[in-house]
């Protein structure tokens, strides 16, 4: 379980095909020790598990495997090694909670269909969004983009924005997208819940 805060980010060096999987090396500067080997790592929204650690001066490698399922159902089939990915340890007990529950599975992605960036303090992003989801949307809910907990400020029949504020956009691959690119998308867990029929 994780919240949504994204506090390190990290560079992708290379996600490689092999066997029926690929495999993923990540440099960060998010301090791992062997204990964390086994471990959840929300990357980019997406829950992937610590494999092996490589220290490299003042960064670390990290390693991790994805299925060809995980592939294919969440952005990192668009990305390429010099990628920027969102990275947070999952949440131990007595962690300060100040995002919302974001379980690092993700329910499909999403394209942006348009950056309004005029404004210097923050950003106003639109995505598309399939029908079925739409449902599950709230404004002023939560959602995780790419991992990132943020709040829908208006939604639409097919379409929602967000309004990210500088820090956000500073501290996370946010700031890297562009119109038509993908992005990683979980419904708030409890609108899920509540909402389901």
């Amino acid at each position: 379980m994780f919240t949504g805060i994204i506090k390190n980010i990290g560079i992708i060096k290379e996600l490689k095909k092999r066997d029926n999987g690929y495999f993923l090396s990540v440099t960060s500067g998010l301090n791992f020790t062997k204990k964390d080997i086994g471990t959840s790592i929300s990357c980019s929204g997406v829950c992937l598990t610590l494999t092996k650690i490589k220290k490299n001066n003042k960064k670390n490698e990290l390693f991790f495997y994805l299925s060809k399922h995980t592939i294919l159902t969440s952005a990192f089939k668009y990305l390429k090694s010099g990628d920027m990915i969102n990275l947070e340890k999952s949440m131990k007990y007595g962690d300060e909670f100040a995002g919302h529950f974001v379980q690092g599975h993700v329910d499909t992605t999403i394209k942006v269909l348009n950056i309004n960036s005029n404004n210097i303090k923050s950003w106003t992003i639109f995505f598309n969004i399939p029908k079925k989801f739409v449902k599950f949307l709230i404004e002023k809910g939560s959602i995780a983009i790419n991992g990132v907990s943020l709040t829908i400020a208006k939604i639409f029949s097919n379409k929602f924005k967000v309004v990210i504020i500088p820090h956000t956009l500073q501290n996370t691959n946010l700031l890297k997208l562009k119109k038509n690119n993908y992005v990683n998308v979980e419904i708030d867990l409890i609108a899920k819940t509540l909402l389901k029929k």
